[in-house]
């Protein structure tokens, strides 16, 4: 629905745009002075304002420079008898759309007005593009709606931008790399994003990987390299499963971390870096520093911010989605058709524990699509033994089937009456009065 506000002292102006504008404008609202049509914009929205320039209490400029300082965007649409060079200026400072002299023609109108609403149908769709663009990089392909995701991309933007060291922690599969991504990718660090596994290498394997070596520094060193350090310069270095890097390269790590420096293998010269560090983790670092495997100075400086991806089995409403992106994206992928999910199937797939977490799940989902079965069907089980209620046959009567598929989903939701009230989509007072009548409050 269009609305428009027209302000003009002239009662023969008011009558030729509210004869005039009624193809274009579902609400015409006039008004003779500032004080009226400030009373008009307590009371409802306008799509556009088209104002005199000269007006009984105040000037136009003057009014809508006011309604700018308090926040109101509404486009604007002068007209004038009285026009000058600085009048023009005036307007177009305070944002004015078009500024149209007296006398016009209707055809002048209405092209204004289609050139106004046009530009800003082209600014919002601008400024929701931006931020969906935005929101990408935020996240950094981290896909969910739940609180405790929310919390993580939160955290991730206030800290991207900073120099600080980041321990990421969370089962596998949470994750952890799509987070360090994403800080990198916010952080507006020129150089390169680079990850290592620190449990894929013996230490001295590791030390020249990450330090890089000089010709004949050891057997088959044949030529000098640069190590991964290197290579990050100016960006970002992910050291995947901390807790497994071997205590002799632990001590080398804090060093470069205490004096941004690195020494190559063989080398007796020094170079100084500009690398952030990220760390991730699948471990409990605190109980690897107690027994022995950890060191505690270490632990301490890298632990100077910890984020925490939640597993899915805690994200029992991200399934529904994290599903079906996987199913369209796989599906694009493999030529194959998109898996036709419907409210039983993911109902089955959030009763699942995940111990995979987000990576077996979308492993699941490609297995489905590559047999042409349902995920459901490529489940080995429930590892921690919950158990998914099944709908009884014998309930026919209309208010067994409610009662049955009411505390299904309250079990899915783990007696979370709010978030089950929320996938029946009633409300929790409703849920309650019902649970109440079948005295299973």
């Amino acid at each position: 629905m269009k609305s428009v506000l027209i302000v003009d002292d002239e009662p023969g102006i008011q009558s030729f745009f509210l004869r005039g504008l009624t193809s274009r404008f579902d609400l015409i609202e006039t008004a003779g002075d500032v004080k009226t049509a400030s009373a008009l914009l307590e009371r409802c929205h306008f799509d556009l304002i088209i104002s005199d320039i000269r007006l009984p209490d105040r000037t136009g400029v003057e009014w809508v420079t006011e309604l700018r300082d308090k926040g109101n965007l509404t486009p604007v649409i002068f007209i004038t008898a009285y026009a000058s060079l600085e009048t023009a200026i005036d307007a177009l400072r305070v944002g004015a759309m078009d500024f149209i002299l007296k006398p016009f023609r209707l055809e002048q109108i209405l092209a204004a007005i289609d050139r106004c609403l046009e530009t800003q149908q082209l600014r919002r769709e601008n400024f929701v593009l931006r931020r969906q663009l935005e929101q990408h990089l935020e996240v950094g392909g981290i896909i969910g709606e739940c609180e405790a995701v929310h919390s993580v991309c939160q955290i991730i933007r206030q800290v991207a931008r900073m120099p600080s060291t980041v321990l990421i922690e969370g089962e596998s599969g949470t994750g952890k790399e799509l987070a360090a991504r994403a800080i990198h990718e916010l952080s507006q660090r020129k150089g390169n994003f680079v990850s290592v596994n620190c449990g894929a290498m013996t230490a001295e394997l590791m030390e020249s990987e990450l330090f890089g070596h000089v010709k004949g520094s050891f057997t088959g060193a044949h030529q000098a390299r640069e190590g991964l350090f290197a290579y990050a310069n100016g960006g970002t270095l992910f050291l995947d499963e901390i807790g497994e890097m071997p205590l002799t390269m632990q001590v080398h790590l804090l060093r470069v971390l205490e004096e941004q420096r690195i020494r190559p293998v063989g080398s007796n010269r020094e170079t100084p870096i500009d690398v952030r560090i990220l760390a991730a983790t699948n471990r409990e670092l605190v109980q690897r520093v107690k027994e022995g495997l950890f060191r505690q100075d270490l632990f301490y400086r890298l632990n100077v911010l910890s984020i925490r991806l939640p597993p899915l089995r805690e994200r029992g409403q991200d399934v529904d989605l994290l599903a079906h992106h996987f199913s369209k994206r796989l599906s694009g992928e493999l030529g194959v058709n998109a898996l036709p999910l419907d409210r039983a199937e993911i109902m089955r797939l959030q009763a699942y524990d995940w111990p995979g977490n987000v990576r077996e799940l979308k492993n699941v989902i490609e297995r489905a699509l590559l047999l042409g079965i349902m995920p459901s069907q490529c489940l080995a089980g429930t590892p921690s033994g919950r158990k998914q209620p099944v709908l009884k046959e014998e309930a026919l009567l209309l208010e067994d089937v409610e009662k049955q598929h009411i505390l299904r989903v309250l079990a899915l939701e783990d007696s979370n009456k709010s978030a089950a009230a929320r996938q029946l989509g009633i409300s929790r007072k409703t849920l309650e009065r019902k649970l109440n009548g079948w005295a299973l409050e």
